[in-house]
C-alpha cells in the first residue's frame, strides 16, 4: 500500500471512530483513563525492551545526548504518564457543558454547547510520553486523533500506542480512535497535513523548523507557536528581593523550555538597585548578558558577569541557553511597546508593586499568557489547573496559551423552543 492510500485509510477510520468518541459517555472515557493507567503501571519489560530498541539506534547513529535522554522511558516517567491519566479521568467532561443559556423574549433559550473538534493531528518529536498525553486528551475530550511521532522513537511509540488501543477496547470504544502512524516516511506527514475531509485541526510540538514547515504546508487550521521569546520587566516600584528570586527563576530554573524568560527589561529607577544584584546571580551561575548601553554600564564591574552588547537581532532571539538580553527602558510605555515589538507572544511578566502599572501591563501586553510577580516559567497546562496541555498556542484564533481540554473543543449554538416559529 503507498504512502497516499495508507493515510486515506488512516484518515478514514479517524473520522469514523471521531462519531462514537463524540457519543461516548463520560464514565467510559474515565474508564479507558483508568485502565490506561493500568496497562501502563503493569507494562514492564515489552515497553523497556521497545525503548531501548530507540535509544540504542539513537546512541549508534550519534544523536546528541540531551537528545537520548528525552528518549528514555524511566520508571518514573512512565509513573507519571499513568498519574497524568488518572488526573484527565478526574477532571470535569467539558463535551456537552451548555453555558450563557439565556430567555429571550420570543420565549426561545438560546445558549452555547461545547463539543469535540472531531479528528486532530499531532506530529511531535522525541519525548515517546508525548503519545500518552495526545492520547489521553484526545480520549477525555471526545476526539478522536492521528499521531506521527519522530522516527528516533518508534519503537516506543508503537508500544504505548497499543496500551492505548487496549484501553479503549476495554471500554467499547473504538481502538481506532487514537492511530499512530507506522512508517517514518516524512511523506506521510505530507498527506496528514493536506487531508481537510479527515483531519479538522493539526498540533505540530516540535522545534521551530518542524512547526515552521507544518504552518506553510498545512491546508488544514494549525494551533502552533513558533517561539517563545519571553519578558520580564522590573517596574519603576518592585520588591527587590521579590523580583530577584522571580527573575532568577524565570531565567534559570531550566534552560531549554518556551516558557523560561529571555530578555530582562528593567525601569530606569529600578536598574541601579536591581541590575548590579541580579547580573552577580546570573555570573555565579554562567549566564551571557547581552545588553544595551545603559545595562552594560551597570553590569560591567559585576565580578565574574559575562557582559556583551545586544545586537538588533537579541532582542528577538529564543536561546534555550543560559544567555539573556537585558535592556534598561525609560518607563512603563516604552517596556509594553518594546514587548509588543519583539515578544514572540507567548508570555510576559511585570514586576511591580504600582498595581494600575499591573493592570495596565496586563490589559495592553498582546501575549497568549501574562503575569504579575510571577515567574514566566508557570506558563504551563498543568500549571493552569489544565490537567495536562498538548501544546501551546500563540495565535489569536480558537484557542489561546496551553491549550487543555478545553482547547480541543469547540461550541456551537443550541436554540430550545417550543414550536416557535419566526413571523
Amino acid at each position: 500500500m503507498d504512502i497516499k492510500t495508507y493515510m486515506q485509510s488512516i484518515g478514514q477510520q479517524a473520522r469514523v471512530a471521531a462519531a462514537a468518541m463524540a457519543r461516548a459517555s463520560t464514565k467510559a472515557k474515565n474508564d479507558t483513563l483508568s485502565e490506561l493507567a493500568r496497562l501502563l503501571l503493569a507494562a514492564g519489560a515489552p515497553l523497556q525492551d521497545a525503548n531501548a530498541r530507540d535509544v540504542a539506534a539513537a546512541e549508534a547513529a550519534g544523536l546528541a545526548a540531551p537528545m537520548v535522554d528525552r528518549l528514555r522511558l524511566t520508571d518514573k516517567i512512565i509513573a507519571t504518564m499513568a498519574e497524568g491519566c488518572e488526573q484527565l479521568a478526574a477532571m470535569p467532561d467539558p463535551v456537552g457543558e451548555m453555558t450563557g443559556i439565556k430567555r429571550l423574549p420570543s420565549g426561545l433559550s438560546v445558549g452555547q454547547m461545547r463539543v469535540p473538534l472531531g479528528v486532530f493531528g499531532m506530529i511531535f518529536e522525541s519525548r515517546p510520553n508525548v503519545t500518552i498525553e495526545a492520547a489521553s486528551l484526545a480520549i477525555k475530550s471526545g476526539n478522536a486523533c492521528i499521531l506521527r511521532g519522530g522516527s528516533e522513537a518508534i519503537q516506543s511509540n508503537l508500544a504505548l500506542w497499543k496500551l492505548v488501543g487496549q484501553a479503549l477496547e476495554s471500554a467499547g470504544l473504538p481502538a481506532t480512535a487514537v492511530q499512530m502512524l507506522e512508517t517514518t516516511d516524512r511523506a506521510a506527514v505530507g498527506e496528514l497535513i493536506t487531508m481537510p475531509t479527515y483531519v479538522d485541526v493539526i498540533i505540530p510540538r516540535g522545534g521551530k523548523g518542524l512547526i515552521e514547515r507544518i504552518s506553510n504546508e498545512a491546508k488544514v487550521p494549525v494551533i502552533k507557536h513558533l517561539d517563545g521569546n519571553c519578558h520580564t520587566y522590573v517596574d519603576a516600584e518592585f520588591d527587590l528581593e521579590q523580583a530577584l528570586i522571580v527573575t532568577d527563576n524565570a531565567k534559570t530554573q531550566k534552560y531549554s523550555p518556551c516558557n523560561a524568560t529571555e530578555s530582562l527589561l528593567v525601569h530606569e529607577r529600578a536598574a541601579a538597585s536591581f541590575l548590579p544584584r541580579i547580573g552577580a546571580i546570573f555570573a555565579a551561575k554562567g549566564v551571557e548578558m547581552r545588553c544595551d548601553a545603559a545595562a552594560k554600564a551597570m553590569l560591567d564591574g559585576v565580578p565574574g558577569a559575562q557582559v556583551t552588547d545586544a545586537s538588533e537581532d537579541d532582542w528577538y532571539t529564543e536561546y534555550l541557553a543560559p544567555i539573556i538580553s537585558v535592556k534598561v527602558v525609560g518607563d512603563l510605555d516604552q517596556a509594553i511597546a518594546h514587548i509588543n515589538h519583539y515578544s514572540s507572544h507567548h508570555t510576559d511578566a511585570i514586576l511591580t508593586t504600582n498595581h494600575p502599572n499591573a493592570m495596565r501591563f496586563l490589559r495592553e501586553v498582546d501575549s497568549s499568557s501574562v503575569m504579575v510577580n510571577a515567574s514566566t516559567r508557570f506558563a504551563d497546562g498543568f500549571e493552569y489547573g489544565l490537567g495536562a496541555e498538548i501544546g501551546i498556542s500563540t495565535d489569536k484564533i480558537h484557542a489561546r496559551g496551553p491549550v487543555g481540554l478545553e482547547g480541543l473543543t469547540s461550541q456551537k449554538w443550541v436554540v430550545l423552543g417550543d414550536g416557535h416559529v419566526r413571523g
